[in-house]
């Protein structure tokens, strides 16, 4: 039965439903928003030949799938490498460590010094001035003209020494006027003596009246009055007399002269003639905190002298030793210190008067203390510690020179793998590859490695007190073991050392530096003189003429080895 003709109106609510069928029958397709609606674009629904309607459909977006492709290539090619790198750095890693152990079995040249049991002092430092004992400023006390000076500039003299003449004439005329007038009034006496006797006999003859009597005894004592007053001008004039010839009241040193001769000076004028100063004995004064009278006093108690000793600037020599004499009474508020005195005898002359020189109050002399050097003395996260070389375990030269034909294959292979691209810090990468090219084998040239190797000890010490570059410790070494006090910072527990004994010279010039490749160190105290403490050079020439330090790094016949010259403080 054939099917009826749909109306318009129903045939526009069927087409609108088949094109968007989200939509109710009587929903406007103008109403829907879609940005590919084929009714909002009516040139789109138009048949290239009947006018009929066609839904045109967007083009495949392949860019879109080609730009995850790449992102995850790029992606899984960043893992590649860092699995790469980090399988690299863990072989790398592994080769260091094997040769740190190759290099730390390398027999390392080293200075040692022993370990003392002896007598030491303690003391307490002090800066101090050398003060003249007796300083003294000479000055005429008459007036008159220098005739002679008797001394020369900076001449020794000694106490009664004649150092200055004054013309003596004016007071050799003033005291003979004075005896003069002395022998005069010693007649006119005798005579008044003489009439006071015969008024008395005639005062008892009843031939002149008592008053006469006793006149004449008045004048006979005002006679006898006069002769004293003449011996006292005399005496006087003799005085002025001897202050015409200026005398030195000490022994000591004289300094610069202000007169010369011919020059009229006054008496007790503002300016001097001369300074004398006393130098033997001589006086040093220094200062101590307030803090350390407290142990002063206890060790002056009983009388006790307390020995003090003068060093020079650098505190390198020791000029004179000396006593204490006396502590200021009182403290200076201004500081917190006080004043010490110390006298030196200084026959010698080390000292001289405003000389700066540093102080060392012993206190007391501990006896049999054991010592180190303060060189040895190491410090680490367990504590204070020194390295000390085990002789009872020697490695013959035949091990010691295995061992470093060892630590030079493990700085070719280390090299190695630097040129592999791997960037790693090895010690003795480069310098070990470089020292191995020289002519035949390098260990069998070098005469270091030919000797005899001792391992090392790391000792944990407890220590007392330090004294200068000297250090005293309760426990951790014995007397007579070998501390090693050059080259120790190359060293761990189980190092090998190649030792030889710490040099000593005098150091005539304070403040000089020792030669290349040694470290200087001052004597400790008590030993009476300055020293310069030369550790070992810590390198060893090769066959090639060059160096090997103990980093295993060699270097050509044209390098010269270099070596710590640091000083030790």
């Amino acid at each position: 039965m054939p099917r009826p003709m749909p109306s318009p109106s129903e045939h526009n609510d069927l087409s609108a439903s088949a094109e968007h069928p989200a939509l109710p029958a009587h929903a406007s397709p103008a109403s829907t928003g879609l940005a590919n609606d084929a009714s909002q674009h009516p040139a789109s629904r138009q048949g290239p030949n009947n006018g009929t309607a066609q839904v045109t459909t967007p083009p495949p977006r392949r860019s879109s799938w080609l730009r995850v492709i790449i992102i995850v290539l790029v992606i899984a090619a960043a893992v590649g490498f860092v699995v790469y790198r980090i399988r690299t750095n863990k072989a790398a890693d592994q080769q260091q460590a094997s040769g740190a152990r190759a290099m730390a079995n390398r027999p390392v040249p080293v200075a040692y010094d022993l370990v003392q049991q002896r007598p030491i002092p303690i003391y307490l430092n002090a800066l101090g001035t050398v003060t003249a004992y007796n300083t003294v400023t000479l000055k005429s006390q008459v007036n008159g003209q220098i005739t002679r000076v008797n001394f020369r500039e900076g001449q020794h003299v000694s106490e009664g020494q004649l150092l200055i003449e004054i013309d003596p004439r004016p007071y050799q005329a003033a005291l003979a006027q004075a005896q003069g007038n002395l022998t005069r009034d010693q007649a006119n006496a005798a005579n008044a003596q003489a009439q006071a006797q015969r008024y008395n006999q005639l005062y008892a003859a009843g031939v002149v009246s008592k008053e006469q009597a006793q006149a004449q005894e008045s004048t006979s004592g005002q006679a006898v009055g006069s002769l004293e007053s003449d011996r006292a001008a005399i005496q006087a004039a003799r005085v002025n007399l001897a202050f015409t010839r200026i005398i030195s009241p000490i022994s000591g040193l004289v300094g610069l002269r202000q007169v010369d001769i011919g020059n009229v000076v006054a008496a007790n004028s503002s300016s001097g003639l001369v300074v004398i100063t006393q130098v033997e004995p001589i006086a040093v004064i220094f200062t101590l905190p307030e803090d350390q009278l407290p142990q002063v006093f206890d060790h002056m108690k009983g009388g006790r002298h307390l020995t003090v000793e003068a060093w020079d600037r650098n505190n390198a020599q020791k000029l004179a030793t000396g006593q204490l004499v006396t502590v200021d009474n009182q403290i200076d508020t201004t500081t917190g210190t006080a004043k010490l005195k110390a006298v030196f005898d200084n026959q010698d002359g080390a000292l001289y008067p405003n000389q700066f020189v540093n102080v060392r109050l012993v206190l007391e002399t501990r006896q049999n203390a054991i010592t180190i050097p303060a060189a040895a003395l190491q410090t680490g996260t367990q504590g204070s510690f020194v390295y000390v070389v085990d002789m009872d375990h020697p490695v013959s030269p035949e091990q010691t020179q295995s061992l470093a034909s060892q630590s030079d294959a493990a700085g070719r292979r280390s090299r190695t793998t630097g040129k592999s691209g791997s960037e790693t810090n090895m010690p003795g990468s480069g310098d070990s590859g470089a020292g191995s090219r020289g002519k035949g084998d390098r260990n069998g040239g070098n005469p270091a490695m030919r000797q005899t190797s001792y391992p090392v000890q790391e000792r944990t010490v407890e220590v007392d007190l330090t004294q200068g570059t000297t250090v005293v410790v309760r426990s951790g070494v014995r007397a007579g073991e070998r501390v090693i006090t050059d080259g120790e910072e190359k060293l761990t527990s189980s190092s090998k050392v190649i030792p030889r004994p710490a040099q000593h010279v005098e150091n005539q010039q304070s403040g000089s530096s020792a030669s290349l490749g040694m470290s200087n160190a001052s004597v400790g105290p008590g030993q009476g003189s300055g020293a310069t403490r030369l550790g070992s050079q810590t390198g060893t020439p090769n066959s090639n003429g060059g160096s090997t330090n103990a980093n295993g790094q060699g270097g050509q016949s044209n390098q010269q080895g270099t070596t710590s010259g640091a000083p030790h403080q």
